[in-house]
């Protein structure tokens, strides 16, 4: 190509940026190889608010001494910083552990250093520094920036001052779980009135509890516990999907996916030339066999088989629940596709449109700030996705923690880039998942997706697949809590017209005594950057009548022991008034 003085700057980028590429390992990056960072600090403190603080860096496959800066920040409820602690550490190895001080935390004011009991919010902001210095310029500055927005990991946890009050909330009752449901859906309600001519949110349904993101042994999960301490040599493990059903099935979840890196199924994490396409294909079709047959042999439990499709760097991971073809880009040596289906690799909107045309349903997984480009734009609204994704993981434990008693302590919080998809204009769902790659599938951690099933309705892929597609769903980090949100009759996950005033209605209930400390409903505008707000605090019912236009609405709870829940959005187009 003929360089000319537009390509200038851009040749410059392109080699700044490959001066900042973390080292590679093998024939490509290890697609677990990026910048990791975790805050772990108890919910309730002792004497004046002071508590334990860690924060653990992991940077897999980086260079040697690998720097990062890091900064933690303790905010009121408007966001504003009281205490700061920063500082700049190495990495010498894969991991570490930093464990800053309580009292070394420096106060923004006299003000800020006497707290007040009530309910705070600890912010952890990490990135890496580039291994190499960049060359000198406007274009080489340009792209270190970009790196460093790249590689950005925030955290964001609540934490209380004292005992934090319970909230008197009306709350309701409780919806049955798996295994207390009738097994017939009622024909009327105690009025006589056909359910199906019920509002929905009066309808009655069932709650099933599960984890929709984890791996097995047919890409790299499945390490053996308790030795496992991250991903597994693709292939390497003994245990496949049916194990994991099993596993899940006897630790109590309704439902588990195995959700397999697409690029793996030549057993290598790069590209292996000798690998057998035949084989790869056959593994995949494999894994939903296994699941068919477990779920034949179980009722009641629901095994998913499926893909993770994406690379973590300059693309993003994403869930495909119900496809019966392995998609894919990788080919051996003579050429022949690892896939059933050919897709590119970081071509998301090729992907999000086969899905629309196939009718395959998808989950954006931990997502990342830069990710999901499409034309260079990260969280690139697509007509075609906005139709095939119906999930957001809004938290997730560590996809390697090898915990098997729900304790896992270091948690990954993407409420902000949730939101981010929600402004670019999709309708999503949260989920809560675990992205499990020991053997300890849906144990490490108490937390789970919760899906509503219509009364009589029994668990079947199909029947989760219809309720993901209409976003009845919400997301818990308290397996033995559930959470409702509706307005004007519509039940989470709805769209709808209205009409003048909207009132709303929260239903929470805990089966372990657990009490709501903080609800929050936020609302925000399809098509419109950082336009969600805090709409109303502490509140179940509160009647609002919104600005003409398009509008989402939803519900974040705070348990008295920091746990979260969050509801599904409701959209809502609110016509003018005549």
């Amino acid at each position: 190509m003929r360089e000319t003085g537009a390509a200038k700057p851009l040749l410059a980028a392109l080699l700044a940026c490959s001066l900042l590429a973390p080292a590679a390992a093998g024939q490509g990056a290890a697609d677990h190889h990026e910048f990791e960072a975790a805050l772990s600090a108890p919910f309730l403190g002792g004497k004046a608010g002071a508590r334990p603080l860690h924060l653990r860096f992991r940077y897999p496959g980086a260079a040697s001494k690998q720097r990062l800066r890091w900064q933690l920040d303790l905010l009121d409820q408007r966001g504003r910083s009281l205490r700061r602690w920063q500082g700049q550490a190495v990495l010498h190895g894969a991991e570490l552990w930093l464990n800053p001080a309580w009292e070394a935390g420096r106060a923004s004011n006299a003000a800020a250093a006497r707290l007040p009991a009530g309910l705070y919010h600890l912010r952890l902001r990490a990135a890496p520094e580039p291994p190499v210095r960049a060359a000198r310029g406007k274009a080489a500055s340009q792209a270190l920036q970009a790196w460093r927005a790249e590689q950005a990991i925030e955290q964001n946890w609540p934490i209380a001052i004292g005992q934090p009050p319970a909230l008197r909330i009306a709350g309701g009752k409780a919806l049955p779980l798996a295994g207390q449901a009738a097994a017939a859906a009622p024909a009327a309600d105690s009025a006589g009135k056909p359910l199906a001519e019920l509002p929905s949110a009066e309808r009655p349904y069932t709650v099933y509890l599960g984890n929709l993101h984890s791996q097995t042994g047919h890409s790299d999960g499945g390490g053996e516990l308790p030795g496992c301490h991250g991903a597994q040599e693709p292939q390497s493990a003994a245990a496949g999907p049916a194990q994991a059903f099993a596993y899940a099935r006897e630790h109590g979840l309704d439902f588990l996916m195995t959700s397999e890196h697409n690029h793996m199924y030549d057993g290598s994490d790069g590209s292996d030339p000798n690998a057998d396409a035949v084989r790869a294909r056959r593994l995949y079709q494999s894994g939903l066999e296994q699941a068919a047959a477990f779920n034949a042999a179980h009722p009641g439990f629901l095994g998913i088989y499926g893909m993770e499709w994406g690379v973590i760097s300059k693309g993003g991971h994403l869930n495909i629940f119900n496809s019966p073809e392995l998609l894919g880009w990788e080919r051996n040596g003579a050429g022949e596709l690892m896939a059933d289906t050919f897709t590119a690799k970081g071509d998301y909107a090729s992907l999000y449109q086969l899905m629309r045309e196939r009718g395959w349903i998808g989950q954006f997984n931990h997502p990342g700030d830069s990710q999901f480009r499409i034309g260079g734009q990260a969280f690139a609204f697509s007509s075609d996705g906005e139709q095939a994704m119906v999930l957001c993981e809004v938290m997730n434990s560590s996809a390697f923690s090898s915990r098997s008693d729900e304790q896992e302590s270091h948690l990954s919080n993407y409420e902000e880039r949730c939101r981010g998809l929600l402004e670019a204009g999709y309708h999503l769902a949260f989920s809560s998942n675990q992205d499990n790659h020991c053997a300890n599938w849906g144990a490490s951690y108490s937390n789970r997706t919760g899906v509503l099933l219509p009364a009589g309705d029994s668990l079947t892929l199909g029947n989760l697949v219809t309720a993901l597609r209409q976003r009845r769903v919400f997301a818990t980090m308290d397996k033995g809590s559930q959470l409702v949100f509706s307005a004007n009759g519509h039940l989470m996950g709805e769209r709808f017209d209205n009409s003048g005033p909207l009132q709303f209605q929260l239903s929470y209930a805990s089966s372990s005594g657990r009490s709501p400390v903080r609800v929050e409903i936020f609302e925000g505008v399809p098509g419109q950057k950082a336009s969600t707000r805090l709409l109303a605090q502490d509140q179940d019912a509160p009647t609002i009548t919104p600005a003409p236009g398009q509008h989402f609405y939803y519900v974040r709870l705070t348990q008295d022991d920091g746990k979260q829940l969050w509801s599904a959005p409701l959209w809502v187009s609110q016509q003018a008034p005549p």
